[in-house]
């Protein structure tokens, strides 16, 4: 019997009246595969994702999770499947510490949400030693998240998303308000999602010199479809892509 691809996307429209924000989208991803959607403002992206996470339901179309059909479910029920969204504001708990807000997302995954499970159950110490390391905020662990700068608190998101436990890992433009130096920091961690955790990750975004720093195979989408796909260099120099997006400066 064939495996089913981890994720897949087949023939997803979405419309908002007469809008289509997505137009027969397909795409696939495998398990451990780390993939960047690359497209302009208004190009879909960001509905391809309500669509995955449940906050739309698509016109037509269906996605498969592991194989199962999830374009019907809720985003409750598609959280508890093991997809988890970043989104470009990073959704930490300011008044809390560091350490806390790695510890409320493990306790979920345990089916212990809430604040008060951090008083009735202690985390894996271990487990939250390595995931601080990991954003490289162990230095930090007692400082409250509101005092971080922005890309630490960037970094405190990705690694409460790994907390959460979850298989797939969608990044909406993780890099959105940073410095250069920061980007690279980002993309760094980004890669050992995959490559150190062995979780699946699907990041938008817009930045050419992320996207080049990330080094993943890129899927590139206009008016709501895929137009290309490749390497950083393929897609750099497809036609379609120049017109399309990168313009003649590319």
């Amino acid at each position: 019997m064939k495996d089913h691809p981890f994720l897949e996307v087949s023939g997803v429209t979405k419309r908002f009246g007469g809008i289509v924000a997505l137009d027969g989208l397909d795409l696939t991803l495998g398990r451990g595969d780390l993939r960047c959607i690359l497209g302009p403002n208004g190009c879909g992206k960001t509905t391809l994702f309500n669509v995955l996470t449940g906050a739309h339901k698509p016109t037509s179309g269906t996605v498969r999770f592991r194989g199962e059909v999830i374009s019907d479910l809720g985003p409750i029920a598609i959280a508890r499947r093991g997809i988890s969204r970043k989104f470009q504001v990073p959704g930490i708990y300011p008044e809390l510490t560091v350490t806390q807000n790695v510890a409320l997302p493990m306790s979920a995954a345990n089916r212990k949400p809430g604040i008060l499970s951090l008083m009735r159950h202690r985390p894996d110490k271990a487990r939250l030693q390595e995931l601080l390391e990991f954003a490289g905020l162990a230095g930090k662990a007692l400082m409250p998240a509101a005092e971080l700068s922005h890309g630490e608190k960037q970094k405190l998101e990705v690694a409460m998303l790994l907390a959460a436990e979850a298989d797939l890992l969608l990044l909406d433009e993780p890099t959105a308000g940073m410095s250069k130096g920061e980007t690279s920091a980002i993309a760094s961690l980004i890669r050992k999602l995959t490559a150190d955790f062995g979780k699946t990750v699907l990041v938008i975004e817009h930045d050419m010199q992320f996207v080049r720093e990330l080094d993943c195979p890129i899927t590139v989408m206009a008016r709501g479809a895929v137009i290309g796909g490749g390497t950083y260099d393929e897609v750099r120099n497809d036609p379609r892509v120049i017109e399309c997006y990168l313009g003649r400066a590319a």
